[in-house]
C-alpha cells in the first residue's frame, strides 16, 4: 500500500503540474476572472479524472506524443470542467458551502457573482482547451479520435449527464428517493464525468470500441461506488479530515445510499460494485495496472 500511495503522489504531482501548464494567465483588465477560475481550479483535489484519463490512454497503448498533444489538454479541460461544476454546486442557490478541501470556497472567497462567472468561464475555457488540442492533432485518425474524444465529454458533462444529474438532486432535494432515483442522479451527476475521463483515455490511445464499451461499463462501476463512498465519508469522517462540512447530506434532508440502506450495506455495496469494475479490467488485461490500484483506491480513501 505505501509504494501506491507514493506512485499515486507522484503521480497526482505530475497532473498537477500538466493541469497548471493550461490555466490562464492572470492578466488585463479581466485579471480578476482569471484569478478566480485558477483559485478554482487549484483549490486541492485529487484530481482523479484527469489521472483516471492519462492511466486509461497509457492501459491502452498509447504513445507519448499523442499523450502530450492530445490527452493533456484533454486532462486539463476535464478537471477544469469538475472545477466549474464545484464552484456553482457550493453557491447559496444550490449546497451553500462555505469551505471545500479547507479552503474558502470561490463564493466565499470573491463573492457570489464573480463565483458564477468564474464557474461559466472554466466551462467554456475547457472547451477552448479541447478544440485547440483537436485542431493540433497530426494525423486524421488522431483527429477522428480527439473529435470523438470532445463529443463524449460534452454529453458526459452536459443535460445528459452532469448537469442532468444535478437537475433532478436540486429538484428532488427534501423528498425521498427510491433506489432507482437515486441510482440516476449518481450516474450522471458524479458518475458521468469519471466514466469520461476512462473513455476518453482508452479512445485517444486508439483502442477498440468493443474494449472502450467495456472501460465504459467498468467505469460506471466504480463511478457508483465512488458516490456511495461520499456517502458513507458524510456520515463516519470528519470536517478536518473530509476538507469539507461532514453531515451536510442530513442536514439538507437529501436522500443517499446510507439513508436508504445504512451505512453496512452500503459499504457491501460498494465494494461488490468495485470488484465488478476489476473484473471488466481483469478481461482487458488490466487488473495488475496502475488503474486496477486507482479503482481500489476509489472505494477505500478516507476522504
Amino acid at each position: 500500500m505505501t509504494d501506491f500511495k507514493d506512485r499515486l503522489s507522484a503521480a497526482q504531482k505530475e497532473v498537477n503540474e500538466v493541469i497548471e501548464a493550461f490555466l490562464p494567465k492572470e492578466e488585463g483588465k479581466a485579471r480578476l476572472i482569471f484569478e478566480a477560475m485558477n483559485y478554482s481550479v487549484r483549490n486541492g483535489g485529487k484530481r482523479l479524472r484527469p489521472l483516471l484519463m492519462r492511466e486509461s490512454f497509457r492501459a491502452f497503448g498509447g504513445d507519448k506524443l499523442t499523450e502530450k498533444l492530445l490527452t493533456e489538454p484533454f486532462m486539463a479541460a476535464i478537471e477544469m470542467i469538475h472545477s466549474y461544476s464545484l464552484v456553482h454546486d457550493d453557491l447559496p442557490e444550490m449546497d451553500n458551502d462555505m469551505y471545500r478541501r479547507g479552503k474558502l470556497t470561490t463564493h466565499a472567497a470573491y463573492g457570489q457573482d464573480i463565483a458564477v462567472l468564474a464557474g461559466d468561464a472554466l466551462l467554456n475555457y475547457a472547451y477552448e482547451t479541447i478544440i485547440s488540442a483537436c485542431v493540433s492533432a497530426d494525423t486524421a485518425e488522431k483527429r477522428l479520435a480527439a473529435v470523438r474524444a470532445a463529443e463524449i465529454i460534452s454529453v458526459k458533462a452536459g443535460v445528459y449527464g452532469m448537469v442532468g444529474g444535478q437537475t433532478v438532486d436540486v429538484s428532488k432535494t427534501g423528498q425521498r428517493l427510491d433506489d432507482s432515483e437515486l441510482e440516476f442522479i449518481y450516474e450522471l451527476k458524479t458518475g458521468a464525468l469519471l466514466e469520461a475521463a476512462l473513455t476518453v483515455g482508452a479512445v485517444l490511445a486508439g483502442a477498440t470500441d468493443e474494449k472502450v464499451a467495456k472501460i465504459e461499463t467498468a467505469s460506471k462501476r466504480i463511478g457508483m461506488a465512488f458516490q456511495i463512498k461520499d456517502d458513507i465519508l458524510d456520515e463516519t469522517s470528519t470536517d478536518e479530515i473530509l476538507g469539507k462540512p461532514v453531515h451536510s447530506d442530513a442536514e439538507n434532508n437529501k436522500t443517499t445510499y446510507v439513508t436508504l440502506h445504512g451505512i453496512e450495506t452500503a459499504a457491501k455495496e460498494a465494494d461488490r460494485l468495485a470488484a465488478e469494475a476489476k473484473m471488466i479490467l481483469d478481461e482487458l488485461g488490466l487488473c495488475g495496472d496502475f488503474l486496477s490500484g486507482l479503482f481500489n483506491y476509489l472505494v477505500e480513501r478516507q476522504h
